[in-house]
């Protein structure tokens, strides 16, 4: 053997190369990861209030939580549709654009955004005979659908007409109704238009 021999370049870097060589992880990393993640966890379900009572007391139900609720002001509006859709919805159409030869529509009438002493009449009362509605003309024979309704209820299905499907007119009260109703005392004929026009607006 020569001792003077030197090694060839190529022996040389690969004896000063690295090699990368695959490990694999530790298991305590995953154990360390696992309980910073469960500790996170139950430390946001502690303080995050999600589950805890107090932010929700007393408030323990959804009809609880109405009790607190302060007043409504204005009109039930939701009362009125929901009367709407038992008793006026199947000839008018739930939309109010009414049925064509059956009963005419409430959106955009002249008779809803006009007069409310005539308006309350006319379901307490019924109606008999021709009638213009949006320059179409109409002879109806309706009952009187609202003789039977509270006048909260009327009042409620009435507004929500006079308030719907792009009609923007005043409110009716119970107070309204309950004296319209109490006007009208026995009467049972079903109101007319010549009827209607002599009531002052």
């Amino acid at each position: 053997m020569n001792p003077d021999a030197t090694p060839s370049p190529s022996l040389l870097s690969d004896a000063a190369e690295p090699h990368a060589r695959p490990t694999p992880a530790p298991v305590w990393l995953f154990v360390l990861l696992f309980l910073i993640l469960y500790g996170g966890m139950i430390y946001f379900d502690s303080h995050g209030g999600s589950f805890n009572p107090q932010v929700y007391a007393p408030y323990r139900s959804l009809a609880g939580l109405t009790l607190y609720q302060p007043p409504a002001s204005g009109p039930d509006l939701a009362r009125g549709k929901a009367v709407y859709e038992n008793v006026c919805g199947l000839c008018h159409n739930t939309d109010g654009t009414g049925k064509p030869n059956q009963a005419p529509p409430f959106a955009g009438s002249e008779w809803v955004l006009g007069s409310l002493n005539r308006m309350i009449r006319i379901p307490l009362l019924g109606l008999s005979g021709p009638i213009k509605v949006k320059d179409q003309e109409w002879n109806l024979a309706m009952p009187n659908m609202g003789a039977a309704l509270s006048d909260d209820d009327l009042a409620a299905v009435l507004t929500y007409i006079r308030r719907s499907w792009g009609n923007q007119a005043s409110a009716i009260t119970p107070e309204q109704v309950k004296a319209v109703r109490a006007e009208l005392g026995n009467r049972n004929q079903p109101a007319t238009v010549d009827y209607l026009n002599t009531i002052a607006p």
